[in-house]
């Protein structure tokens, strides 16, 4: 089994967490946005083979990964929708910061960028009232959380100051060996 990725990417880093959560035996192969265009029919990271099993996206990674290791994968409806908004959050934030990198599209310059910030700011204040942990292991929903929230500090996308609940999530998953383990190079 091979997962093919990048150690910015949040999507990987949430799979890269459950890998060594469940101590499946996979190879992590690192690539970038070239390499995944050429490698991936999404042109997208993750990728996971495994055998004659290709998988293109990190929700179905994820729940391979889970059940394969005997593990259930978003049971519960309010960890799942949590998982899903924080896919519509992060989603409309790597579409911004890729639009900025790739090709110098600024919010300025697009009123879709807007309404794109628009949700990505809208979305994080509903996440902080959303959620409220105070122990781990955390949940599918509050990892994948996790992971956009570093995400979003390491490349400067969000702020996370008027945010406590969601400052507190992140605090205490910094507490977690794995968690800083994945964490992207400094």
């Amino acid at each position: 089994m091979k997962i093919y990725g990048s150690f910015t990417s949040p999507f990987v880093r949430h799979c890269r967490i459950v890998l060594l959560t469940t101590n499946l035996k996979c190879d992590f192969v690192e690539i970038d946005a070239q390499q995944s265009a050429e490698l991936s029919p999404t042109k997208k990271v993750p990728l996971l083979i495994d055998g004659a099993l290709t998988l293109t996206d990190s929700s179905s990674i994820l729940k391979y990964l889970r059940e394969k290791a005997g593990f259930s994968y978003l049971a519960e409806i309010k960890d799942f929708e949590l998982f899903n908004m924080t896919n519509t959050v992060m989603d409309a934030s790597v579409n911004i910061f890729f639009l900025e990198k790739m090709d110098n599209i600024g919010l300025n310059d697009s009123k879709y960028l807007q309404r794109q910030n628009n949700r990505v700011l809208s979305g994080l204040q509903e996440l902080n009232n959303a959620v409220s942990v105070d122990k781990l292991p955390l949940t599918d929903g509050e990892i994948r959380l996790a992971c956009f929230l570093d995400w979003g500090l390491y490349r400067k996308r969000i702020d996370l100051s008027e945010l406590g609940n969601l400052q507190c999530l992140l605090e205490l998953a910094r507490t977690d060996e794995v968690f800083t383990q994945t964490a992207p190079p400094a």
